[in-house]
């Protein structure tokens, strides 16, 4: 399986910015779809961006102009640009594949990021 590792998370005051990144151990990252999923304390995991292979990319609503998704495939890297943070922005993040609801069966979940927004 396809090992992810994610990094990048910490406290940072609303409206602070952070960037997260997430490794892959394998080269055949480049011909997936990836995302970056997020889950707060009491609620459902949810992707909030993804990146296809070729860079087209995609947003939930509530991060639209605020988050960036971009991955560098010579890395196996994905990044998560986080800007004008807010305290609901506050959660345990992941990368994982984004090509349908489940992600793909050759990749595993890693630890996740924390990212905690707070004056």
């Amino acid at each position: 399986q396809v090992q992810l590792v994610e990094s990048g998370g910490g406290l940072v005051q609303p409206g602070g910015s952070l960037r997260l990144s997430c490794t892959a151990s394998e080269s055949i990252f480049h011909i997936y779809t990836m995302g970056w999923y997020r889950q707060a304390p009491g609620k459902q995991r949810e992707l909030v961006a993804a990146i296809t292979g070729g860079g087209s990319t995609n947003y939930v609503d509530s991060v639209k102009g605020r988050f960036t998704i971009s991955r560098d495939n010579a890395k196996r890297t994905l990044y998560l640009q986080m800007n004008s943070l807010k305290p609901e922005d506050t959660a345990v993040y992941y990368c994982n594949t984004a090509d349908g609801p489940v992600p793909s069966r050759y990749f595993s979940w890693g630890q996740g990021t924390q990212v905690t927004v707070s004056s």
